[in-house]
């Protein structure tokens, strides 16, 4: 555990006092370059962290939009995406892109009832795929990563010294903006690392470029490294997945919306345990940024999920999964003459259910993991589907989100038709009933004691008896 050692009148200067020297310019030195990487974790380029500690300080003294510094996370995923090169795209990369989306358009139309989409196919760098993305990130992101910003600059506020807090009057603000600062290079660096693993701007199952279809040639090259398959069968196959997901996105417009508000829901509900938060301070050392780096990346600041949470995210995991399963499903179907396509299937499926280091590092810091666990079982109940009612029948499913299948059907997806039945069944009783009340088919009931006196039409009572 971290302790914080108080002046003992031979160092007139206190740990904290220090670091803030070093970090704030405190004695006119402004910000030390190898202090900020070594707690941000970036390269020590002396070249590239001076230009970018410049545009870090105006930032720290400017303050942020908000707990979070969205601009420093902007800057991080930008220079991880070309940290080890990023080559930019050539023309004849962009060609082979865009014959490759042709060509899976093409492939795609006999084994879908949603028509093609008419986009035109788009070659990125990681940096491209970076600009195109980071405002769908944020607004996954931005309701939790408030929450953990709020937290860090709690746990930074309580280990300052009660004997300093009366002097350093507003460094409240001051520590708000390092700790969204920290939270922004953090979150960038998350987003960066993924620009190296994603092939496609759907390949994590939501459509982080909304109306857009891209692979990213390099990382597509990275994809096939050790596997005995062409280059340009891996980018076929992975350009069918590419165009089926922006099909499915475009002509199930309330899809992304579902997803996207399931995830904003998921993540506003997320609430800080403070005394949690208060566990972790007592660990974070304010004299070693990196102290505070490690918490974050370790996600320690995220708290148990509650039932409600679990709950959330089992539906949030089973829709991602129907979208991946029937993309799956599609892939194979219109892939079925390429030779490589069922090894290229399941070294897919085994990608998404596992994810890499890149997508780990992305949950551990926002405390969300974007996998479709059951992709296997949504493939099967959507080829049991087609099977059952055909491609119409099957795709029309997509048409209203109560019509989706749910965790159970994932279960039994042999049952699902027989399911449906009867809650349709039972749904069309309720509008038939509803229907006739409206048009007044029900009489109204009658009260026996108004309408039967007891007596017959002479006045004698229905058992024989005459009234007196």
């Amino acid at each position: 555990m971290t302790s914080n050692p108080s002046n003992n009148g031979d160092d007139p200067k206190d740990p904290l006092s220090e670091m803030f020297a070093k970090l704030f310019g405190a004695e006119g030195a402004g910000m030390d370059p190898a202090e900020i990487a070594k707690a941000a974790g970036l390269p020590s380029d002396p070249n590239v962290l001076a230009q970018m500690m410049q545009q870090v300080q105006a930032m720290m003294s400017a303050g942020n939009e908000g707990p979070v510094n969205w601009k420093l996370a902007h800057e991080s995923a930008r220079k991880v995406a070309a940290s080890d090169s990023d080559p930019s795209v050539t023309p004849a990369q962009s060609r082979e892109v865009d014959e490759a989306l042709r060509l899976a358009e093409m492939w795609l139309d006999p084994v879908t009832d949603f028509a093609g989409t008419g986009l035109m196919g788009r070659a990125w760098s990681r940096a491209e795929w970076v600009e195109a993305t980071l405002p769908t990130w944020k607004r996954l992101t931005e309701p939790v990563a408030n929450s953990i910003a709020f937290a860090l600059t709690s746990a930074l506020s309580e280990q300052v010294p009660e004997d300093m807090k009366a002097m350093m009057g507003g460094a409240h603000s001051m520590l708000q903006n390092m700790g969204g600062a920290l939270f922004g290079m953090q979150l960038g660096q998350a987003v960066g690392a993924l620009s190296k693993d994603v092939v496609g701007s759907t390949d994590i199952g939501i459509p982080l470029a909304e109306g857009k279809m891209a692979l990213l040639p390099a990382n597509v090259r990275a994809f096939g490294e050790g596997l005995d398959i062409p280059e340009s069968e891996i980018r076929l196959f992975l350009a069918v997945r590419e165009a089926a997901h922006t099909r499915l996105f475009t002509h199930v417009p309330w899809l992304a919306g579902h997803l996207l508000s399931a995830i904003e829901g998921y993540a506003r509900g997320i609430h800080i345990d403070m005394s949690r938060i208060e566990e972790v301070a007592r660990e974070i050392d304010p004299t070693n940024p990196e102290s505070m780096q490690n918490a974050l990346s370790q996600g320690v600041f995220m708290p148990e999920r509650t039932p409600e949470q679990d709950t959330a995210l089992v539906k949030l995991e089973t829709t991602l999964a129907l979208v991946e399963g029937w993309v799956d499903e599609l892939t194979a179907a219109a892939t079925v003459n390429l030779p490589s396509a069922g090894a290229l299937r399941e070294t897919v499926r085994r990608r998404r259910a596992t994810g890499g280091p890149a997508e780990h590092a992305f949950s551990a810091l926002v405390g969300l993991e974007l996998r479709p666990r059951r992709l296997r079982d949504a493939a099967a109940l959507w080829a049991a589907l087609a099977e059952e009612r055909g491609i119409e029948g099957r795709d029309s499913i997509w048409h209203h989100p109560d019509l989706l299948p749910t965790s159970e059907d994932l279960d039994d997806p042999a049952g699902f038709s027989s399911r449906r039945q009867l809650l349709e069944a039972s749904d069309t009783e309720v509008d038939e009933a509803l229907q006739k009340l409206l048009a007044g088919g029900f009489d109204e009931p009658t009260n026996d004691a108004d309408t039967d006196t007891g007596e017959d039409e002479n006045g004698d009572s229905k058992d024989g008896r005459q009234d007196s």
